[in-house]
């Protein structure tokens, strides 16, 4: 592989953790000499007692100029660790990363903006972190602050802006400054789904024209749809690195158990923010019991509780239903009951149910990704693989198997429809 195409150089990267201890920092060259000094002193103090742990550990891939790549994985796999090393937001502990071009990073609410500054200082202030100067700045600003489309916050200062609006602008900037290596993390999950498709949309522009993609996300589709290679972390390593779709498959085919409740103790750790907090994603059976297995026959019954933080807003939540292969099969929320269709919930605990009916779904564990929004559609929270359930063919007299005998023919759905033959007499059969 030629070096002058090489955008980032992986080798042997790890980054430990230390629970409960400080912060790393980057470190200056003073520190770097004294550290140096210390290095075995420290060693042999870790030796001792180490209660560490390795979010990376050995990680080596190269991606070459103009390739899309996809990280995906379980949460806590070490995917935004990678990406804040890539984007110099936090050092390695050990082994080494090359980059060449300017990186443009997207990752978590907060990070690359000044809340104090308004949009418009912050954009200058980015591309100057860029290496660009202020015209150059000039010829982009008309270009995001379309894209981004808060023209009328502009000259506010972004500590005021919604999560909604600071990402619509967080990646403008970041798409629209001409980094040769744009990193983009989950963080488009928040905000409206028309700006997310918007937003995928301009990725594809961005790898058409050369530059490179790093993209994590659990949205498979997205991923298959814009990364022609894909590399699956599981516990700080690469398990599979390759073309999308079969890294794809081993991770919706691989470590997914099953699994009928989720719950959220500590409300402050909870999935969520100041507007609403998620605490617990249940599957029941016919007896209201927790249960991760189902006869294709029986309803299952999908819960969320979440408690209302704010007293102001119309909440919706839902769910997602994916196969294993990725498919979203449907989606499901509450905006279609009549109880709290448009109207404004007051504070407090919450428990929405809702039943999806027995002779539906066919045979084969389904994926329920849980979703709590506010109109018109602004993202608070998405659990990604909320439960894994498993929908079982017990074979059983009256379904819509009948009396088939054989594996029924795949398809995500098998319903019971009710059917009706009329037998029509004295008609000639006679076709001489």
């Amino acid at each position: 592989m030629n070096d002058k195409k090489i955008a980032i150089r992986v080798r042997n990267l790890g980054k430990k953790y230390t629970l409960g201890g400080p912060q790393e920092n980057y470190l200056t060259l003073r520190d770097t000499i004294v550290n140096s000094v210390k290095a075995p002193f420290k060693r042999f103090n870790q030796s001792q007692q180490d209660n560490g742990f390795w979010a990376l550990k050995d990680v080596s891939f190269d991606v070459v100029q103009g390739e899309v790549v996809g990280i995906i994985g379980r949460n806590g796999a070490g995917k935004s660790t990678l990406l804040k090393i890539l984007s110099r937001i936090t050092p390695p502990t050990e082994g080494t990363v090359e980059l060449h071009g300017r990186v443009g990073s997207l990752l978590e609410v907060g990070t690359g903006f000044h809340p104090e500054m308004t949009g418009r200082e912050n954009i200058f202030l980015n591309g100057s972190i860029l290496g660009m100067k202020r015209r150059e700045i000039d010829l982009k600003l008309d270009e995001i602050v379309k894209f981004s489309e808060i023209e009328k916050f502009l000259d506010t200062p972004v500590k005021r802006y919604s999560s909604g609006m600071y990402v619509r602008l967080a990646f403008a900037v970041a798409a629209h400054l001409e980094p040769e290596i744009l990193v983009v993390d989950e963080v488009l999950a928040v905000g409206d789904l028309a700006f997310q498709k918007k937003c995928l949309g301009k990725m594809q522009d961005i790898a058409t024209e050369g530059r490179t993609v790093f993209f994590v996300s659990h949205n498979m589709g997205a991923i298959q749809k814009l990364c022609s290679r894909t590399i699956l972390l599981s516990q700080g390593q690469v398990t599979a690195d390759g073309e999308t779709s079969s890294v794809v498959q081993i991770y919706l085919t691989s470590g997914l158990s099953q699994q009928g409740e989720r719950m959220w103790i500590n409300l402050n750790a909870a999935p969520g923010n100041e507007i609403v907090r998620m605490k617990a994603v249940r599957a029941l059976n016919n007896q209201k019991i927790v249960a991760s297995e189902f006869s294709v026959r029986e309803p299952v019954y999908l819960e969320i509780e979440f408690s209302a933080l704010k007293g102001d807003v119309v909440l919706n939540v839902g769910f997602y239903l994916y196969d294993m292969a990725g498919t979203l099969l449907f989606t499901a929320g509450d905006m279609q009951a009549e109880e709290w269709q448009g109207k404004i919930r007051p504070m407090g605990e919450y428990r929405t149910r809702c039943a999806i009916p027995g002779d539906l779904l066919n045979e084969g564990q389904i994926r329920v990704m849980a979703y709590i929004v506010t109109e018109p559609h602004t993202v608070h929270v998405i659990e990604k693989d909320a439960l894994a359930i498993q929908i079982i063919d017990n074979q059983e007299i009256g379904g819509a198997r009948g009396n088939y005998p054989k594996d029924w023919p795949g398809g995500a759905f098998r319903p019971l429809l009710k059917w009706t033959t009329e037998y029509i007499p004295n008609v000639s059969t006679d076709v001489r």
